[in-house]
């Protein structure tokens, strides 16, 4: 079984309480001599105030850092730069900067305990640890948690093609959704569980939940949890991985997997059931393809003339954007710290950076902290090699109104002459609402747009995939923010409103999600 061992550190801090940083560097830095360079800056600083500050913020790049370390035969990057001229030399390719091959192509079966694994997170009784995981608001920095989640998931893809060594890559996330408000993460122990419920030829369906702990995590972790720890569930999501011979640049084929009980064979049909539906609307409500419904092109027009009336209007309403003014961008070169074993970026990292650059944008709009609901389907259009430079650009793409029962459709008078009718999608689903937006908010949907570049290229630009995240906000938000009341956005151009209405579309299908999750009694809320 997988269980992760955080740090060094975490440990030593767990074990005394929560000691100092400047403590905590000494007590591990005499057992490792990973924290050798950090104790020396700590002692040799003239101010131990700032030198603390400093040493904590290299800590928890190294802890990051570690586990990533924890890969099995993984080779550093001059080891790799190494081993590419020597490739080049001989005359060799591989799509893998560590694999020279599959070890077998034959094709056997696997159960559902073959290739489960899981991940112990204890932020309740590791201060250091719930440190690194905690955001500005004191709740849980989901950009972390994600890259956990797809490393997860790696490692079950790889437990289930054993005894090949494919490259295995993350193809698409079908959806990360948050089926319980965790807020006080130090009341909590997680635990990461994932295991695969579907294959394909080449492909395998892995589904990853998280479940919190008031007590001690249990001792005894298998594939169970799942089952009997279903009221615990606070976060569910599903990846795509597909397996590729990296010698002949094809796809690998993967072992089958044998569903045993009637719960997984119900898993395994309805992932089958759901790829297909998957499949036929893409090329049935595909809106590069086919125009939106009679409905959506009134919701349009009437989208047309609330932006000509906003522009029209003296002073601009309060809380109306324009969504041309809530994009948000950043720029990255890509470095080989957040690699995966094949030397291409680690797909948890890419997680990672939109989600907070999306959270930077439904900040910004909303002016409150958001909170994370869901991630809805992404496929990853290309790999983002070392070295190339990483474009994001993030906007609001539909904004919707969470109301009480006897409230007003839009509780202020402007807003209920722009959106009547059109601001309540998701909640039209089901009259039994998620525990996050059981009060009155906004729901916000913000689209992030990946590019990529080499730094020898400045005219190409290769999309590498398209990542929309969902937030909540309240609408009389608490503690550091005043109230923000309610939010909306306005599309313009014609773009804008397809954006819209793509964003109306998945605010649907992720309400049905969550229904679908209860009515199969994977999660209790």
């Amino acid at each position: 079984m997988l269980r992760f061992i955080t740090s060094d550190l975490s440990r030593a801090t767990a074990q005394r309480g929560g000691c100092s940083i400047s403590r905590a560097i000494r007590l591990v830095s005499s057992a490792s001599p990973r924290y050798k360079s950090a104790s020396k800056f700590n002692e040799e600083s003239s101010n131990p105030e700032d030198a603390a500050d400093a040493t904590s913020t290299m800590l928890s790049e190294a802890a990051d850092f570690q586990k990533r370390l924890q890969y099995k035969n993984r080779l550093t990057w001059w080891e790799i730069l190494q081993r590419r001229a020597q490739r080049i030399r001989e005359g060799k390719r591989s799509d893998s900067d560590t694999l020279d091959g599959v070890k077998t192509t034959a094709v056997a079966e696997r159960t559902r305990g073959d290739s489960f694994s899981y991940v112990c997170l204890p932020f309740k009784d590791d201060l250091f640890l719930r440190d690194f995981y905690i955001n500005s608001p004191g709740r849980l920095r989901f950009g972390h948690l994600f890259q956990d989640l797809d490393a997860l998931a790696g490692r079950v893809a790889a437990r289930h093609c054993k005894p090949a060594e494919p490259m295995n890559v993350t193809a698409s996330i079908d959806r990360i959704y948050v089926t319980k408000k965790i807020d006080e993460i130090d009341k909590y122990n997680f635990v990461l569980a994932g295991y695969v419920t579907y294959t394909g030829r080449s492909s395998m369906e892995i589904c990853i939940k998280g479940f919190a702990y008031t007590g001690p995590v249990p001792k005894d972790i298998n594939k169970d949890i799942v089952n009997e720890d279903a009221d615990k569930c606070f976060i569910s999501a599903n990846f795509t991985f597909v397996a590729r011979n990296p010698i002949t640049h094809k796809a690998h084929a993967v072992n089958k997997i044998l569903p045993t009980t009637e719960k997984e064979w119900a898993d395994y049909k309805r992932a089958e059931s759901h790829n297909a539906a998957k499949k036929m609307r893409a090329k049935s409500e595909n809106l590069n393809k086919v125009p939106p419904t009679g409905e959506e092109s009134r919701m349009i027009h009437h989208l047309f003339f609330a932006a000509r009336a906003v522009k029209a209007a003296e002073k601009k309403p309060e809380n109306v954007a324009f969504m041309e003014d809530t994009r948000v961008s950043a720029t990255q070169i890509q470095q080989p710290q957040y690699r995966n074993r094949n030397g291409f970026i680690f797909g948890g990292y890419l997680l990672r950076q939109t989600f907070e650059l999306a959270y930077c944008a439904a900040g910004a709009f909303s002016r409150a902290a958001p909170r994370f609901v869901s991630l809805d389907n992404t496929t990853f259009s290309a790999p983002v090699p070392v070295g190339c430079v990483l474009f994001m650009d993030a906007e609001v793409c539909y904004a919707e109104h969470v109301h009480e029962p006897k409230e007003d459709a839009s509780s202020a008078a402007h807003l209920n002459a722009l959106f009547a009718d059109y601001d309540t999608a998701a909640n039209e689903v089901s009259d039994d609402p998620h525990e996050l937006i059981s009060v009155p908010g906004t729901l916000i949907q913000v689209k992030v747009a990946t590019k990529i570049r080499s730094l020898s290229d400045a005219k190409h630009l290769t999309e590498s995939g398209k990542f929309v995240y969902s937030f909540f906000v309240p609408r009389d938000a608490s503690g550091i923010f005043d109230s923000p009341g309610y939010s909306s956005v306005i599309p313009v151009s014609y773009g804008e409103m397809i954006d819209y209405v793509e964003g109306r579309r998945r605010a649907y299908e992720t309400a049905a999600y969550a229904q679908q999750l209860k009515l199969n009694g994977d999660v209790e809320y």
